[in-house]
């Protein structure tokens, strides 16, 4: 073979090694590895830290960290005991907001539900038993028991998301419970079903926010005949408004006219026209107020009820009660009396 082309192969030969050992051959460090370097990376016990010190020395690009998923907040509670800070009293009773909503057919506390093994009276009424062969002698102490609840039997009436109707049921028993010598039987129970269409609203008067409007019809008695018998029907409308921790309750109502006997023609003559309530939530603390008042100046009659509810152990609660003037009971609405009850409850109501 000629000397020029021993040459030229063994040229091309060279050339193709060096293009196999760029391809094949990982890039080499811009700088010289010394052996120190590579004994260092031998030492690490770690599996993915030595290859990552390796991988360094060689040249090799590091992968980037994988992103962590965003861990979700947990949901608020807007229904627990102390209720949540997104939702005020009068949103978690009548599920104003839509976080509040939760659906048709769930019971809940309507009015508070409380027992109270103590109730003392100033002036116990036996004036409605005073046509019986024995007046009965009663006495100055003793119990009373409310329960009360409400359902809502239809969430967004006729396609409005801002209507539901509700139905609500309470019952008051006043319980002799010390008599002994009357063989401790309850002086009085009092029922009061109605029915409620609330409409969510929102708007500002005086500094507080209007958030509903809630007209009902309802029935109340005491289940008696002849001259024990009680009973009367109203329509009303009540109106909510909350401020920070207040919430206030302004309901006028109208009677209803008796189809047949009237078994108490003046009772609005002591129970009015209508009633104010007030609530007050510090913390776990609740202080409710009632007022009613017939606005007769030559015949002014009406009623007051201070109500406190305070923690005690869990759900359940302390319960204290003041009430002065008439109507305490349907038996006493023309009856004045102020009484001083203690107790506990295990839910709050508006």
């Amino acid at each position: 073979m000629p000397v020029s082309l021993h040459g030229e192969y063994k040229m091309s030969v060279f050339r193709l090694t060096l293009l196999v050992a760029c391809c094949v051959l990982p890039a080499t460090p811009t700088h010289a590895t010394s052996a120190a370097e590579w004994e260092s990376c031998s030492a690490i016990s770690a599996d993915p830290e030595r290859l990552a010190c390796y991988d360094g020395l060689a040249g090799r690009p590091q992968p980037l960290p994988e992103p962590q998923p965003a861990q979700a907040a947990p949901p608020p509670d807007i229904v627990g005991e102390r209720g949540s800070d997104l939702l005020s009293a009068l949103s978690r009773h009548w599920e104003l907001d839509d976080d509040a909503k939760q659906g048709a057919f769930l019971f809940r506390a309507h009015r508070p539900n409380y027992f109270m093994p103590l109730k003392y009276s100033t002036a116990p009424n036996t004036a409605p038993f005073a046509s019986s062969a024995t007046a009965p002698d009663f006495d100055s102490t003793e119990t009373e028991l409310q329960l009360s609840f409400k359902v809502k039997g239809m969430q967004g009436v006729f396609g409005h998301d801002n209507l539901d109707l509700w139905f609500g049921y309470t019952v008051t028993s006043f319980w002799q419970a010390y008599n002994s010598d009357l063989s401790s039987p309850f002086r009085e129970t009092n029922y009061e079903p109605e029915m409620m269409w609330v409409f969510r609203t929102d708007y500002s008067l005086a500094g507080f926010r209007g958030r509903f409007v809630n007209l009902g019809l309802v029935h109340q008695s005491n289940g008696r005949g002849e001259n024990l018998s009680r009973s009367w029907n109203r329509v009303y409308a009540q109106f909510g408004f909350e401020r920070d921790n207040l919430a206030l309750l302004v309901r006028p109502w109208y009677r209803l006219p008796e189809p047949t006997i009237d078994d108490n023609p003046d009772i609005e003559d002591y129970y009015g026209h209508g009633d104010v309530q007030a609530f007050y939530t510090h913390g776990r603390n609740t202080w409710s107020l009632l007022l009613r008042n017939n606005f007769d100046r030559d015949d002014n009659r009406g009623a007051l009820k201070l109500n406190w509810s305070f923690p005690l152990h869990g759900r359940l609660r302390g319960y204290v009660q003041y009430f002065t003037g008439y109507g305490e009971s349907l038996i006493d609405y023309n009856h004045r009396q102020q009484s001083l009850g203690l107790g506990v409850s295990l839910t709050g109501g508006i």
